[in-house]
C-alpha cells in the first residue's frame, strides 16, 4: 500500500487548503479512507473518513468547515479545508487498510 499526501503549506486564519492523497497498492473503490492529523505534541486524531459507499464523518471541530471527497477513478481522496483556524494546525495523514501516508504539514497563521 502506497498513500502519498499532498497540498499542505501555511494559510492565513479563514483561508482555505485542499489536501490530495494518491492511492496504489489497494482496491481503493472498496476502501475505507480517512484523513487524519497530528497537532504538535498532541496524539493523532481522526478529522474525516469516506467509506466505500460515499458515506461520511466529520470530527466534531471540523464539520461543516472541511469536506472529504473521493473519486475512485483516479484512486484519489480529497479533503476541502475552508475557513481554517490556528487550532488546525498539525500534519495530515491520509489511512487506508492499516497503512498511513508520509504527511503533508499545514500551519495556520496571521
Amino acid at each position: 500500500v502506497q498513500l502519498q499526501a499532498s497540498g499542505g503549506g501555511l494559510v492565513q486564519p479563514g483561508g482555505s487548503l485542499r489536501l490530495s492523497c494518491a492511492a496504489s497498492g489497494i482496491s481503493f473503490s472498496t476502501s475505507y479512507m480517512g484523513w487524519y492529523r497530528q497537532p504538535p505534541g498532541r496524539q493523532r486524531e481522526l478529522v474525516a473518513a469516506i467509506r466505500s459507499s460515499g458515506s461520511t464523518n466529520y470530527a466534531t471541530s471540523v464539520t461543516g468547515r472541511f469536506t472529504i471527497s473521493r473519486d475512485n477513478a483516479k484512486n484519489m481522496v480529497y479533503l476541502q479545508m475552508n475557513n481554517l483556524q490556528i487550532d488546525d494546525t498539525a500534519v495530515y495523514y491520509c489511512y487506508s487498510r492499516s497503512s498511513w501516508g508520509q504527511g503533508t504539514l499545514v500551519t495556520v497563521s496571521s
